[in-house]
Order: C-alpha cells, then sequence, then structure tokens
C-alpha cells in the first residue's frame, strides 16, 4: 500500500567524522541527502549529541544481513551512499538467506559476539530484545518512520528495530485472463472453486507455485493461518503454548495446513522441481491464473515483461472476510554491547534520511515505504487493489502471527512436515502431530 505521507523532520546538516553526533555541525561538512524537486522548505533538526572523536577516526562495522528474494543487492546501493555522507565508515557485509540461515547466524554469534547491526525482520525483534542483547533505536530516527510500522517492533516502552520497507502477500493474479473469463475476485473457497474448476476445464493451471522452496511452503500456510486462525483467535499461539489446544485438536488451523492440498492439486505437477524464477515467468507467460506469493514476486513479473497486468487479493477464508497480509521486511537493529553506537547511529542516519537512497532501495526491491515522505516510482499494477483493501480496513499485520508461532526452529519445520505429506511420505495427521510435539520452539521466549 502506498501509504499517505507525512511531513517529514530531516537532519540535513551531516559530518564526515563518526563519533559526534550524526547531523552535528563540525569543520568538515558533507553533502546532504538529495531532495526531490517538489519538497520544499524543511525544517532542520539535529540528531542528539554525541562524544566527539578524531575526525579522522575509521571505523568498520560488521553487518549480518538476513535477505528476502528482493534485497540480494541493496548493499552496494546502501555503500555508496554512506561513503559519500559518511567516507570514514565502512560496512562489513555478511548477506545471507533471512529463511534458511538468519537465526542459526543468530544463535553462533550470540555465543562468540553479536555484529554491530543486524538487518532482519520485524518478527526477529520480539525473539532477541527480551534476551537484552539489541540497543533501542533512538527517537530521531523513529520519527521518520510511520508510526504503525514501530507497533510490533517496541518493548517496554522502547523500540528495538527500525522497520524499513513492506511487503503485501495474498494471491497475485493475471488480471486480463480473469476479464477475459468473467471471472469475479472470490472472497470464499467455494467462490475459488469455481475459479479453480472453470481453469481446468479450459486447459488453464489454477495456480502457479514452487513448493521446492519449503519457505514458500511456510509462508502460504501462515497466510491461511491469518485469515483462518488468528483474526478468529488472536492468542491462539498462547493458547497452543498453555494446552487448551492444539494442532490435532483445532479445526481451524487443520483446514489452514489442508489449502496447500488444494495448491498442489491445482499446480505444476513438477512443483517440487519448479525454481521461483520459472514459476513466476510460468505466471507471467499465461500458464497459470494464480500464485499464492508476495511482493518478491513482484521483481520477477516486471523484468520478465514490464507491462505485465496483475493484481492481488486474500486468498479467501471458510466466511468470506480474509484480509489482505502485510508484512513488515527489512528491520534494522543493533547490538546493545556494540563499542561503535554512534557511528551504527550514522548508518541509520544515512537509511533514514537520504530519500533518493531509499527510492532507490524501494524501487529496486518493489516494496512498499516505510519511510514518510518517500513513494516509489516504480509501476505496480497491484496497487489498485491494496489501496482498495486499505481503505476498507482489509489488511492485517502478519506480525502477530509470527510473533506467536516463530519461523526460526517451528514454521520453517512445519513446512518441511506439509511438504512430506504432500509428497505421501507421511500422513496429515502426522504432520499435525510434528506439529504439536515442537510446541517447546513455537515461542521466542
Amino acid at each position: 500500500m502506498k501509504k499517505k505521507v507525512l511531513s517529514m523532520i530531516l537532519c540535513t546538516t551531516m559530518l564526515t567524522t563518526v563519533l559526534v553526533g550524526c547531523g552535528q555541525g563540525s569543520a568538515a561538512e558533507t553533502k546532504p541527502a538529495a531532495q526531490p524537486a517538489e519538497e520544499s522548505a524543511e525544517v532542520k533538526e539535529e540528531a542528539p549529541a554525541q562524544e566527539t572523536a578524531a575526525a579522522d577516526e575509521k571505523v568498520t562495522l560488521t553487518v549480518l544481513a538476513g535477505q528476502s528474494t528482493t534485497d540480494a543487492g541493496i548493499e552496494d546501493l546502501i555503500d555508496e551512499a554512506l561513503a559519500e555522507q559518511y567516507p570514514n565508515i565502512t560496512l562489513e557485509w555478511e548477506c545471507v538467506d533471512w529463511g534458511n540461515d538468519f537465526q542459526p547466524k543468530m544463535q553462533q554469534y550470540m555465543q562468540s559476539g553479536l555484529p554491530d547491526i543486524m538487518i532482519g525482520k520485524a518478527q526477529d525483534v520480539a525473539t532477541y530484545a527480551p534476551q537484552g542483547i539489541l540497543g533501542p533505536i533512538a527517537d530521531t530516527y523513529l520519527d521518520r518512520v510511520l508510526d504503525a510500522a514501530s507497533a510490533n517492533v517496541t518493548l517496554d516502552g522502547e523500540t528495538y528495530g527500525l522497520v524499513y520497507n513492506a511487503m503485501y502477500q495474498g494471491v497475485y493474479y493475471n488480471k486480463d485472463m480473469f476479464a477475459e473469463n468473467g471471472w469475479e475476485i472470490p472472497k470464499t473457497i467455494d467462490d475459488l472453486q469455481v475459479i479453480i474448476d472453470d481453469c481446468k476445464a479450459k486447459g488453464i493451471t489454477p495456480f502457479a507455485s514452487h513448493m521446492v522452496d519449503t519457505w514458500s511452503i511456510g509462508n502460504v500456510t501462515m497466510q491461511f493461518a491469518m485469515n483462518d486462525v488468528f483474526n478468529k483467535v488472536p492468542s491462539w499461539g498462547d493458547d497452543f503454548r498453555n494446552g487448551t489446544t492444539s494442532f490435532t485438536e483445532s479445526k481451524e488451523f487443520q483446514t489452514a495446513y489442508s489449502y496447500n492440498k488444494l495448491i498442489f492439486d491445482n499446480t505444476f505437477p513438477e512443483t517440487f522441481s519448479t525454481e521461483q524464477t520459472d514459476c513466476d515467468a510460468r505466471m507471467v507467460l499465461g500458464e497459470a491464473a494464480m500464485k499464492v506469493s508476495g511482493s518478491w514476486s513482484i521483481q520477477n513479473f516486471l523484468d520478465i515483461d514490464e507491462n505485465f497486468n496483475f493484481g492481488i487479493f486474500p486468498f479467501p477464508n471458510q466466511t468470506g472476510d480474509s484480509k489482505l497480509i502485510f508484512e513488515p521486511n527489512i528491520t534494522i537493529m543493533k547490538s546493545a554491547a556494540s563499542e561503535h553506537q554512534d557511528a551504527i547511529d550514522c548508518v541509520i542516519d544515512v537509511m533514514t534520511g537520504n530519500k533518493e537512497l531509499a527510492r532507490e532501495i524501494y524501487d529496486y526491491t518493489k516494496t512498499a515505504a516505510m519511510l514518510k515522505d518517500v513513494t516509489p516510482t516504480f509501476a505496480n499494477p497491484s496497487q489498485e487493489d491494496i489501496d482498495k483493501y486499505a481503505a476498507e480496513g482489509m489488511i492485517v499485520d502478519v506480525t502477530s502471527g509470527n510473533n506467536q508461532l516463530v519461523w526460526g526452529g517451528f514454521q520453517e519445520e512445519n513446512a518441511k512436515d506439509i511438504a512430506a505429506w504432500l509428497q505421501g511420505d507421511v500422513t496429515f495427521e502426522d504432520a499435525l502431530a510434528a506439529s504439536d510435539a515442537r510446541v517447546a520452539a513455537s515461542s521466542a521466549n
């Protein structure tokens, strides 16, 4: 959703030195962040004063970046902007796949010492902030992001993550194909089944999917659960740990799991050997009508055909009141133990204060802005749908579900069992029982 932007107070007087407050005056000036032509006079606000140090002191910060498929390459954009504004700060990047490698890396570094900066997702704050290892983000930088972005990264009055961008999740659909066949946007599973039946009668594959990626199975399962479980029982995860419900007892969660079979029965026969890029290409080429996915597919869609006309709707639930899913994505965290707090703040200053950089990142990743007064410029045919659901109040933040049932060690393991069930290696009951057996791993705490 393109957020309606608010007026933004930016720090425009920057230093080359790192350990004097980011934005404080000094003998050496740097180029202020580029501003779009339509933005006129701004109020200048100085960042909090920091301790002084030699202006030529060089600092190298370590960064662990857990990346989604959209994110690879943004580190180069950040390095370039940082070098221009704070040339004495260097970032040493370790970029890993968020779904598979970020959590194991964090566990490793908790034993040996955290990197100075960690870039994960909003749900990671719930995992690591209670352990006292994250430092709070200064209000100077939080004031630059939309208020809603901080709700799920705040603990006991302190905010430990800066949410930089967001993705939307649901069912991407071929708008032209829907129009040609007279298909209405489905609200219930029965409505969806009508489209599936018509697709099959006309030789069209209903869903594009790439189940070879178990992260994709885990992602869509949480999509299903948000609308059939958590939107009905917001405390389901706590109830699960309290022993008042379980996967083997919950008809609602069993329904969420079973939707994977609906996709499996109506997708490519080779879904367990189809990579995401090939899957997205087949969607664009008209081989499938729909794909349960998220904004990470937009890059591929538009790379293949910049004129591909696609929309998005929530995966239907049993009661016809599904909401489009919103997921905070890139979330900046800082180590509470780092000796370079001022330098870290300067990096955050660049990422939140340089609007030109922010637009580059949003346009590159094809994601929604969480910074005030920054609007992506890439063409997004699904934006009309997003705006409609937003206006109707039909958007839900998936962080609430991910905080209750964490990804690392739980959702990702459930996804592996679901994959085994779909391929006939275990029974549906086995998959449910396996989820119940790992209840201890379901909570960040």
